[in-house]
């Protein structure tokens, strides 16, 4: 089964754990990197308020074609008790019947908004294989 494992960090937290996850899975590894990186200030301000909202920011295009892989791993930080707006945009492009993996990282280790991810990822008629939280 040929694995993926794609990651979105804007501390490093999130890295780290993908990092060390593609090397014990023997997976792929590609980087959601945002068109415009915001500055701490945004992103702790409307990066939340639109992680709250379900918000699309502009990512850069990926490198690896999704389609190749039988199963994704998405690794995220949590922003406000929700994926970040480049975790959104990267939801709204899964290709369709791919079993994905959620692993969120956060302070507290309880993300909160594994709903949301399960219906992101149902929508794209994709299946949740699995979702943890992680304390960075």
């Amino acid at each position: 089964m040929k694995t993926l494992v794609i990651f979105y960090s804007y501390t490093g937290h999130a890295k780290a754990r993908a990092e060390a996850l593609a090397a014990a899975e023997q997976a792929d590894i590609v980087e959601i990197k945002d068109v415009q990186r915001p500055g701490k200030l945004k992103a702790y301000t409307s990066g939340c308020f639109a992680a709250m909202r379900g918000k699309v920011w502009p990512i850069q295009p990926l490198n690896m074609d999704l389609a190749a892989y039988d199963r994704l791993i998405l690794v995220s930080p949590t922003w406000a008790g929700s994926p970040p707006p480049a975790v959104h945009a990267l939801l709204a492009q899964l290709p369709e019947g791919k079993a994905v993996a959620v692993k969120m990282v956060s302070a507290s280790g309880k993300s909160g908004c594994e709903d949301r991810i399960e219906a992101a990822i149902k929508a794209k008629d994709c299946t949740l294989e699995r979702f943890e939280d992680y304390k960075n």
